[in-house]
């Protein structure tokens, strides 16, 4: 049976500062979406306040996957539900292997039930499906053996991320700006990772760029242009071919409110930029 994430007049603030302002959005498991936007737009607190990061306040509105309130959950338990985060900005975690991590994160997603401290899924049969999906990645078996994002180049924090995709199977993916500082070849591998993981397990996906490019790899079948922390239009591919030729100057033309609201948040994350030395992350 299709699983379906259900956004319905999602209001998030950061600081006390509104960024989003009644985003609506449904995605069925096997569905391919785009979430386009200028930077600051409020792309990535869209993707945070679905997974539950504390500093992303939520003053109105619901998620829920399947019917179920997911923004009561904690954020383990919203990936129990099914639900999965590819970060713009991956942490590193010095000590943990990447496939130490991923046998804790396989186990607790298979076995929600599981305390800690109970058995791991079995390393035998752990091993046997990390090194199939490293050898459909194209990834060198000794990258298992290495510390999470310590040390690793943008390409490789970004197919880590896919490598963690394909181990956890969720039924509903989100690639926070997955293209953001990969070259083209780069940008081509992350996204045929994607399309093979999603095509097999029926994943439903949402890509957030910026960029047109990652979109000639990763083909959506429903385009939404996020302006003004709401979606403004929604649509097909067509919308990508139109703001690749015209950018967003016609966004602007046709929705003045929500242009005026977008300067206010540009202006607002420059000054906390200069405040505190930190670009906020939208």
């Amino acid at each position: 049976m299709t699983k379906e994430l259900r956004i319905e007049n999602l209001r998030v603030a950061i600081g006390g500062k509104e960024i989003l302002r009644g985003v609506n959005l449904t995605i069925r498991q096997g569905e391919i979406h785009a979430l386009m936007g200028p930077n600051g737009s409020g792309k990535s607190t869209l993707s945070y306040a679905i997974m539950g990061h504390p500093n992303y306040e939520v003053l109105d509105g619901s998620v829920t996957l399947d019917g179920r309130d997911i923004l009561t959950m904690e954020p383990d338990e919203r990936a129990k539900q099914g639900l999965f985060l590819a970060f713009q900005y991956p942490t590193a975690i010095p000590g943990v292997t990447v496939a130490n991590f991923l046998r804790h994160a396989v186990t607790n997603v298979r076995n929600p039930e599981r305390k800690e401290g109970e058995d791991l899924i079995p390393m035998r049969d752990f091993r046997k499906e990390l090194r199939q999906q490293m050898d459909e990645l194209g990834m060198d078996h000794d990258f298992a053996r290495r510390y999470l994002n310590e040390g690793f180049s943008g390409g490789e924090k970004k197919r880590a991320e896919i490598l963690q995709l394909a181990m956890l199977r969720p039924a509903f993916a989100i690639l926070d700006e997955t293209d953001s500082g990969l070259d083209i070849d780069a940008v081509r591998i992350v996204s045929e990772g994607v399309n093979r993981i999603a095509a097999k397990n029926s994943t439903g996906v949402l890509v957030i760029t910026h960029y047109e490019r990652i979109l000639t790899y990763i083909k959506p079948q429903f385009v939404h242009i996020l302006f003004g922390g709401q979606i403004v239009e929604n649509g097909g591919p067509e919308l990508v071919k139109q703001l690749e030729k015209e950018g967003y100057d016609w966004v602007r033309e046709r929705y003045p409110e929500a242009a005026q609201t977008e300067e206010a948040l540009q202006l607002a994350a420059k000054q906390q930029q200069v405040q505190g030395g930190v670009q906020p992350v939208f």
